[in-house]
C-alpha cells in the first residue's frame, strides 16, 4: 500500500526542485555568458589577425601596377602597396651598391621577395672599377631612359660607408645646369645649334665684365653648339642675364625637376634651385658657375633621359615588383610620366648639342677613338660634363651627364656620374662613361647576337 509522505518531506522535495531549476538556469544563463564570450575571443583573434595582416599588408601589398596611385591604404581596396608605402617600408641606404638583383626581406616573421631593376652584371663590373683611393665621394646611375629603371646604382661616401651619394643632393650642378639654360634658349628665344655669340675673355671665366656686348679684336665668335660642348661660361652667362632673366630660368629649372618631389621608392630630397633679382646671379646660374644650385646623380640621370625621350621627364623606379612568401605580386613598377619638360624639336637640337660634346668638346679627349671601337662605334654618344671646387676648395666635383644610343636599333641608356676628386684627380667621371657605355653594350650586343642566331636556327 502506497504510503503518503509527510508536509516535511514534500516541502523539502520542493526545495530541492527548485534549487535544482535555479542551477540549471544559473549553469543556462552562465553558458550564455560564456558562448557570448567565446564568441568575443572569436571576433578579436579574427579581428587581431586581420589587424596583423594588415600591418604586413600595408607594408607588402598596395599598388596593382600602379606607381602613382596617391590614396591611402584605407582609401585602397586591392590592398596592395603604393609607392609611399614602399618608401616607408625600405630602408633606402639598402639599395646602394647591391649585388644580388633580387632579395628577400622579413615582415612581420613572414618572407617578402624584392625583384630589382638593377643590371648586376653591370653593377658588378663598376664596383670593381671605382677608383676610391683618390674620392671623397662617387655617385653613378645608369638608367633605361624610356622606362625610368634603374640599371646601376653605386657609390662611395669617404664620410659615411653606408651613405647614398647617388640620392645626396649635395652636389651643385655646375656646367650641367648649361642644358637647362640651353634647353630654356630655344624655345624662349628661338635660337638654334648654329645661333651665333661673342665673348671676350677666357672661356671658363665669367666677370661681370664679359656680360657686356662689345666687340674689338679679341673679341671670339661661336656657335651655341660650339659654346655648349666647350662649356663656355661668358656666353652662357649673357643668355642667362641678357636673353632669359630670372623668370624662364625659374621656369625651366622647374621643369626639369628641380624644387619638384619626384617619386621613387627610396625617398630623396628634390634637386635645389635658387635666384635673386640680380642679373649677374642669372648669368652665375645660366652658366652653372655657382655651388648654390645643387643636385644628386639620380637627378642627373633623369635629366639626360629627357633629352633622348623626347622631352618627357619621367619617374625612376629600382624595383620591379615585391611579392609576399605564396607568390602574390604586392607591388609592381611601371612607367609614369612627371610632365613633358620641353618641346621634342628642342630634345634633338639638345641631342645634337650634347653629340658635339664627345665629338669636339670637353669630352673628346676621354673618347677619342670611340668611333673604330669595336663597341662603342656603334653608338651614338652624347654628354655634358662639369666641374666646380667646393667652398673650401679641397674637393674638386667633377660631372658627367649623358647617353648612349645604339645607332641600328633601339636600345639606349643614360648615366649620370660625379666624382669628388681630392688631393689628386684619380678616375674622371667621363672615364667612368665611357667604360659603363662600352661594357654594357658588349654585353648587349653578346646577347642579341645569340639571340637572333637562335630565332635562325
Amino acid at each position: 500500500m502506497y504510503k503518503r509522505s509527510s508536509w516535511k518531506t514534500y516541502q523539502a522535495r520542493l526545495n530541492r526542485t527548485k534549487r535544482i531549476k535555479r542551477r540549471a538556469l544559473s549553469i543556462l544563463k552562465y553558458a550564455g555568458y560564456f558562448s557570448v564570450f567565446l564568441f568575443v575571443i572569436y571576433l578579436s583573434i579574427v579581428w587581431s589577425g586581420a589587424w596583423f595582416g594588415g600591418i604586413a599588408c600595408h607594408y607588402r601589398q598596395r599598388n596593382k601596377a600602379v606607381l602613382n596611385d596617391k590614396t591611402s591604404l584605407s582609401e585602397n581596396n586591392d590592398h596592395t602597396l603604393a609607392k609611399k608605402d614602399v618608401q616607408t617600408l625600405l630602408d633606402r641606404k639598402s639599395f646602394i651598391n647591391i649585388k644580388d638583383e633580387s632579395f628577400s626581406f622579413d615582415l612581420n616573421g613572414k618572407n617578402c621577395y624584392i625583384d630589382t631593376s638593377i643590371d648586376i652584371s653591370l653593377q658588378n663590373f663598376i664596383l670593381k672599377k671605382m677608383n676610391v683611393s683618390t674620392s671623397r665621394y662617387i655617385g653613378i646611375v645608369v638608367m633605361d631612359p624610356s622606362t625610368g629603371r634603374v640599371l646601376s646604382m653605386t657609390g662611395f661616401d669617404k664620410k659615411d660607408s653606408k651613405g647614398n651619394p647617388c640620392i645626396n643632393d649635395r652636389f651643385p650642378a655646375a656646367s650641367i645646369f648649361k642644358i637647362i639654360t640651353a634647353a630654356a634658349a630655344i624655345e624662349k628665344c628661338g635660337f638654334n645649334s648654329n645661333s651665333r655669340f661673342n665673348y671676350n675673355g677666357k672661356k671658363h671665366t665669367l666677370y661681370k665684365s664679359q656680360l657686356k656686348e662689345r666687340k674689338n679684336r679679341y673679341t671670339n665668335y661661336v656657335t651655341l653648339k660650339k659654346s655648349f660642348a666647350q662649356s663656355i661660361n661668358p656666353v652662357f652667362g649673357k643668355i642667362g642675364a641678357l636673353y632669359l632673366g630670372k623668370s624662364a630660368l625659374e621656369k625651366y629649372a622647374a621643369a626639369f625637376g628641380f624644387n619638384q618631389h619626384i617619386d621613387f621608392e627610396i625617398p630623396f630630397l628634390p634637386s635645389r634651385f635658387s635666384i635673386s633679382d640680380q642679373p649677374y646671379q642669372w648669368a652665375e646660374i645660366a652658366s652653372g658657375f655657382n655651388k648654390d644650385t645643387v643636385i644628386s646623380p639620380l637627378h642627373g640621370a633623369l635629366m639626360a633621359s629627357v633629352i633622348i625621350n623626347q622631352g618627357r621627364l619621367i619617374e625612376p623606379t629600382i624595383i620591379d615588383k615585391i611579392i609576399d612568401d605564396k607568390g602574390k605580386i604586392l607591388y609592381q613598377s611601371r612607367m609614369t610620366l612627371v610632365d613633358k619638360a620641353i618641346k621634342p624639336d628642342t630634345s634633338r637640337i639638345l641631342t645634337n648639342m650634347m653629340t658635339a660634346t664627345i665629338k669636339s668638346g670637353t669630352g673628346r679627349k676621354v673618347f677619342r677613338g670611340y668611333r673604330k671601337d669595336r663597341v662603342l662605334s656603334r653608338l651614338n654618344i652624347g654628354g655634358k660634363t662639369g666641374s666646380i671646387d667646393n667652398r673650401t676648395h679641397d674637393v674638386r666635383y667633377d660631372w658627367f651627364v649623358g647617353f648612349a644610343k645604339e645607332r641600328n636599333g633601339p636600345k639606349e641608356i643614360v648615366a649620370s656620374i660625379v666624382v669628388a676628386h681630392e688631393k689628386y684627380i684619380g678616375t674622371k667621371a667621363c672615364q667612368y662613361a665611357r667604360i659603363i657605355f662600352k661594357r654594357y653594350f658588349k654585353d648587349y650586343f653578346a646577347k642579341n647576337s645569340v639571340t637572333m642566331t637562335h630565332d635562325k636556327g
